[in-house]
């Protein structure tokens, strides 16, 4: 459970074929209190999914407030509190002058994160940690009408 007084948010996200359809997922725990957010997109990508999973779990806070990010993206957690920093010194650009991609939920996720004090947690995912299984399994979840909307047409 979170430390006093920090929100907790355990955040995945999936996809079926990269791109393809997918789904994330984000979990928010606060003084033994949870709620549970799950979304998707038709046509997308895994990155893309993990970052608006944390992106989508910071907006739905209310108020500023210490947050505790667990998720099993290095991708997500690398960026934002390494590579973001070259990426805009550089215009946008990654090291070898091409545009970053995702950029537009690279600078929503910084803003949300602004309004918070975030600690970022690594966890492996796929290894048995139930909050992480639990996460994964709302962004499965959300995907869920993406997928059949999909195979429907």
């Amino acid at each position: 459970m979170s430390a006093e007084g920090r929100v907790e948010i355990h955040t995945d996200g999936a996809c079926s074929g990269n791109p393809g359809p997918g789904g994330w997922g984000a979990i928010l725990r606060f003084n033994g209190n949870e709620k549970e957010l799950k979304g998707g997109e038709e046509h997308t990508t895994n990155n893309r999914m993990e970052l608006l999973a944390v992106i989508q779990a910071l907006t739905a806070l209310k108020r500023s407030c210490p947050v505790d990010i667990y998720s099993d993206s290095q991708y997500m957690r690398d960026g934002i509190t390494k590579w973001i920093h070259g990426w805009k010194r550089n215009g946008w650009k990654t090291a070898d002058k091409k545009p970053v991609k995702n950029a537009e939920l690279w600078q929503k996720l910084e803003e949300e994160k602004g309004r918070h004090d975030v600690t970022f947690h690594w966890v492996k995912g796929h290894a048995g940690d139930e909050m992480n299984e639990r996460a994964d399994q709302l962004a499965r979840d959300g995907m869920e009408p993406f997928k059949r909307r999909k195979r429907s047409a």
